[in-house]
Parts: C-alpha cells; sequence; structure tokens
C-alpha cells in the first residue's frame, strides 16, 4: 500500500473515530463504509453510515440506495447526481451541501438541516421531511411530489418551478411569504 493510500485510510478512520460512538449492530461499527465512503467508493448501496463524517466529501454520482445516514455530517459534501432512493438521513446534516439533480425518491430525511443546500433539479418524490429545515434552500425545478412537509420550514427556500403535487403538509408548515396564501392542502 503505498503512503499516499495509507495516509488517507489513516484519515478516514480517525475522522470516523472522531463522529461518535460506532452502531454496536454492525460488527466494524461502520467504519469500513465511512472509510470507503471517504477513500471514493462510489457504490455504498445499503451502507450503514450511522453518525459519519462526510463533511466536504465528494459523493458525485454515488450510490447510496438504502444506506443509513442517520444523523451523519454531509456539510459541504458534493452529492450531485448521487442515488439516495429509500436513504435514511435523519437528523443529517446537509447545510450547503449540493444535492444536484440527485435521487432522493422516498428518503428519509426527517428533522434533516439542509439549510441552504442546493437542490436544483433533484428528485424529492414521496420523500419524508417532517420538521426539516430547509431555510435558504434551493429547490428550483425540483419534484416534492407526494413528498411529506408537516413541519417542514421551508419560509426563505425558493420553489421556483417545484412540483408539489400531492403533498402533505399542515399549518405547521413554513412556506415563503410568496406562497400566501398556503396551498390548499395545507390551509387550515
Amino acid at each position: 500500500m503505498g503512503i499516499a493510500r495509507w495516509a488517507l485510510l489513516v484519515a478516514a478512520l480517525t475522522t470516523t473515530a472522531s463522529c461518535g460512538a460506532p452502531d454496536p449492530t454492525v460488527p466494524d461499527g461502520g467504519v469500513s463504509d465511512a472509510v470507503r465512503a471517504r477513500s471514493g467508493d462510489r457504490n455504498l448501496n445499503g451502507a450503514n453510515l450511522i453518525g459519519a463524517d462526510l463533511s466536504s466529501a465528494n459523493l458525485i454520482g454515488a450510490n447510496l440506495i438504502g444506506a443509513n445516514l442517520t444523523r451523519a455530517n454531509l456539510a459541504y459534501a458534493d452529492l450531485r447526481n448521487a442515488n439516495l432512493t429509500r436513504a435514511d438521513l435523519t437528523r443529517a446534516d446537509l447545510t450547503r451541501a449540493n444535492l444536484t439533480e440527485a435521487n432522493l425518491t422516498e428518503a428519509n430525511l426527517t428533522e434533516a438541516n439542509l439549510g441552504s443546500a442546493n437542490l436544483l433539479l433533484a428528485n424529492l418524490r414521496g420523500a419524508n421531511l417532517t420538521r426539516a429545515n430547509l431555510l435558504l434552500a434551493n429547490l428550483g425545478s425540483a419534484d416534492l411530489s407526494s413528498a411529506n412537509l408537516i413541519g417542514a420550514d421551508l419560509s426563505s427556500a425558493n420553489l421556483t418551478g417545484t412540483s408539489l403535487r400531492n403533498i402533505r403538509c399542515d399549518t405547521s408548515t413554513r412556506w415563503p411569504r410568496e406562497f400566501y396564501p398556503v396551498p390548499p392542502p395545507c390551509a387550515p
């Protein structure tokens, strides 16, 4: 193993070890999946990345179908064109993440922080965004059809051209000023 590759592996292990307690339900605590993600592996289908520190990671085009990213730090991560179908991103930090054209179909983003994230042209059909923070998020031309937006804060999000067909929302959902009165399914 070359020195550069060894240094990358050690850095990934150190970063992963510092992001929280290992998951006791996985033999290696999920450490190897985090190392794979940091070292550029793009096939992370079903990976256990609970609490992983993937801030600023380059995950362009990554396959994260069904991955568990609960409480993961993905702030500033580049997830353009990534496939996060049915991924669990509960309480994940996606602050300023680039999710342009990402597939988040049926992803669980409950209480996720998507503040200032770029979700331009993202597919969020059927996604669960319950109590998610979307302040200053760019959802331009994104597809939120059938998404759960109950309690989500979209109060300063860009929703230009966004599809909101069949969404679930209520009076706790916060909309940008230009959306008042609120869309009919959310009105009291």
